[in-house]
């Protein structure tokens, strides 16, 4: 069983919106609560609050401030999680020191189980009934439906939403292919047989129309909390537009991605591709810095890091097998395919002509990359990639607070 997640468009009356929005500013009042209660305890009494802790006062934390009552204990409880979580990431270095958060800024909930919500549809479209609100209008569709484990709401641009993890068993058809990949910003997928496939022209389009606006934007008074200078509204305007065309080339770039890495899957059932830090390739650069921030605007632009991701798991389910290969020692884009030599080459080299005089062999720069990559790919034992798939994980890092229980507090 796999666990696969699925966002429905959620339509409130206007009575069950304002209750929405009421029940989210309590759950940002828990957030903020128990993080400056971590802060508290340890600045002034040198004493580290960890999860349980804070999760076995919720039943007194209820008595004193009863409206919480009607959220679920479940709720409460991913909240508190949530907080952990981000105190778990800061000692890990993998973020900053947890912020409190503004209730118009707090996107909203979780029920990490079953209890407090439950899901009317068969995965496409329905209704979603909630403890103490009652039943809500959504549109959505799921490719392959299965047993719902938890549902996140949460409210973003104005619209409301529920994520949805099911537990299924998702089937999908491959070929007996085998395929080696190269991403690039000239060209955005090459294929070890040939064949590149561009980024499509009404991504490029959207891109221009978001510079456009954006210039547009640099042009209004924006707001500056240090000088105590408030946004104009012609700022606030043009601010609203950027977001809508950024959603928009957003949403574009997803589906083209789906489309093409389901186009791949349909006909291979191994692909090999790289290992790439898109973090560390799209970082500032030192010196030239806007030569590299077009770099980093069209590595973005492609989607590096989508692509992986989505081969990774569409392959799982179709029962076949995604390998990268480690990029850093490995060297696709100057190794040649023939005679396994290296030979340096900078950007501007389009075409790999083999240093060693005894293979002289020229082929396009991308086209031998992921030649380069799928017989790696090929010479690799397979059983291990599986083990190591992300595709088996858990989606949205709150289910296994479902299956823990609440602790009781000790007798002393």
């Amino acid at each position: 069983m796999l666990t696969r997640r699925i966002t429905y468009r959620l339509y409130p009356t206007r009575q069950q919106e304002s209750k929405l929005h009421y029940w989210r500013k309590l759950h940002c009042g828990l957030y903020n609560a128990a993080l400056a209660n971590r802060k508290t305890q340890y600045q002034k009494f040198n004493h580290a609050v960890d999860y349980f802790e804070q999760q076995n006062s919720l039943p007194a934390f209820k008595e004193v401030w009863p409206e919480y009552k009607e959220l679920g204990s479940h709720a409460l409880q991913a909240t508190l999680k949530r907080v952990d979580f981000a105190f778990q990431r800061f000692f890990k270095k993998l973020g900053g020191y947890p912020r409190f958060k503004a209730s118009r800024r707090y996107a909203g909930w979780t029920y990490p189980c079953k209890s407090g919500w439950k899901a009317e549809t068969s995965g496409l479209h329905g209704s979603l009934n909630l403890s103490n609100l009652g039943s809500l209008k959504m549109r959505g569709q799921a490719r392959t439906w299965g047993k719902p484990t938890t549902c996140t709401i949460f409210w973003r641009h104005g619209k409301w939403y529920a994520s949805i993890t099911v537990q299924c068993e998702p089937a999908r058809s491959t070929g007996e292919g085998s395929v080696g990949i190269d991403l690039g910003c000239k060209e955005a997928i090459t294929l070890s047989t040939g064949e590149q496939i561009s980024k499509p022209e009404f991504i490029r389009q959207g891109d221009i129309q978001v510079k456009q606006a954006s210039k547009k934007l640099r042009r209004k008074r924006a707001p500056n909390r240090t000088k105590r200078i408030k946004a104009s509204r012609r700022w606030t305007r043009e601010r609203q537009k950027v977001s809508k065309l950024q959603r928009k080339v957003a949403r574009q770039r997803e589906n083209w991605i789906h489309q093409v890495t389901s186009h791949i899957v349909s006909r291979n059932s191994l692909v090999a591709g790289e290992k790439l830090n898109v973090k560390n390739m799209t970082r500032k650069g030192k010196s030239k810095t806007r030569q590299k921030a077009g770099l980093n605007r069209s590595i973005l632009s492609v989607g590096f890091g989508m692509i992986g991701q989505f081969l990774d798991y569409k392959l799982a389910e179709a029962g076949g097998f995604y390998v990268e290969s480690p990029t850093q020692q490995l060297k696709p884009s100057q190794r040649c395919v023939k005679c396994w030599e290296l030979t340096p080459k900078t950007l501007s080299d389009r075409v790999h002509v083999c240093a060693n005089p005894h293979c002289n062999h020229v082929e396009d720069r991308d086209v031998n990359a992921a030649q380069v990559n799928l017989a790696w790919a090929r010479g690799k034992e397979l059983a291990s990639s599986v083990a190591e798939s992300s595709s088996s994980t858990a989606c949205g890092s709150m289910r296994q607070l479902g299956a823990k229980k609440r602790q009781k507090p000790q007798a002393s």
